[in-house]
């Protein structure tokens, strides 16, 4: 399996097909590299060259104890990028994943980096504070941590099968394959690599980050996100953002990219190259 070696011992596992331009994807929370099939299968047969790597403590990735942060998050992604001495990458980030890629590109800068798209991401923040009165109060998150210790099994397949995917919306199909998919890529991580990124997802605060990024970001999100609502999410990043694009997409879950991949991808392949 190809992987590289972070600076702190951390085996990070990636994949990388094809050759034109690269495109970086960064996925959600607690999932894996897999997640992006839909999309990686699209775009290297639209002659790029697809790349996406398990975070730390996800996937194939090692399930070590410390640094389920965003800046380990973010100096993980620049040593793949490194490693692989990509050059005008367009990077894609989906929930947790676009926090990721925005600290990323605000911490290591833009030389590198051609464009961007955040995906039912986590930016500004998620979490209810002073400065952002229309967060989710702080024990959202904490009940998240509590289900998560009682039964990782049981909650991670009720959030697929629920929440995530809008599966619990009157008049909608849920999938079998997806849920259980989903379910596989939580469980191939660490428990404690999950844990401790909940705090990480939800407490960041990404906004000056936000305002240091040039190049252009597309901010793609459902107005029926159950996970990162929308209100709180999209708007006020593309409004940060000195090139910020919004897209919004009505009846779409969190899980977008999955559900309705025909339309994420062909949006992404517009932007990317327009």
């Amino acid at each position: 399996m190809p992987t590289i070696t972070t600076k702190d011992g951390v085996e990070i596992f990636y994949k990388d097909w094809g050759k034109g331009q690269p495109i970086v994807f960064s996925h959600g929370w607690p999932l894996s590299a897999d997640d992006w099939d839909a999309q990686m299968l699209f775009f290297v047969n639209q002659g790029f060259r697809v790349i996406a790597h398990d975070r730390r403590g996800h996937g194939r990735s090692s399930q070590v104890s410390d640094g389920h942060d965003m800046d380990h998050y973010a100096d993980d992604l620049a040593a793949l990028t490194a490693h692989l001495d990509l050059k005008e990458a367009v990077h894609v980030g989906h929930s947790t994943g676009g926090g990721e890629v925005v600290h990323y590109i605000a911490r290591h800068g833009e030389s590198r980096v051609a464009k961007a798209a955040i995906l039912s991401a986590v930016p500004p923040i998620m979490v209810k504070t002073p400065n952002n009165p229309g967060g989710l109060p702080k024990e959202v998150f904490d009940d998240l941590q509590k289900q998560l210790a009682a039964s990782r099994t049981k909650f991670y397949y009720d959030l697929a099968a629920g929440p995530f995917y809008g599966f619990n919306r009157p008049g909608v199909k849920a999938s079998d394959a997806v849920i259980w998919n989903w379910w596989r890529q939580g469980m191939m991580g660490g428990a404690k690599a999950h844990y401790d990124g909940i705090v990480a997802f939800s407490q960041t605060d990404f906004t000056e980050d936000l305002k240091k990024i040039n190049v252009p970001v597309l901010v793609m999100h459902g107005d029926d996100d159950q996970i990162v609502p929308y209100e709180d999410s999209a708007p006020l990043s593309a409004k940060l953002l000195k090139n910020g694009i919004l897209k919004t997409y009505k009846g779409f879950p969190h899980g977008m990219p999955t559900t309705h991949a025909d339309v994420i991808n062909a949006d992404l392949l517009a932007f990317i190259r327009g």
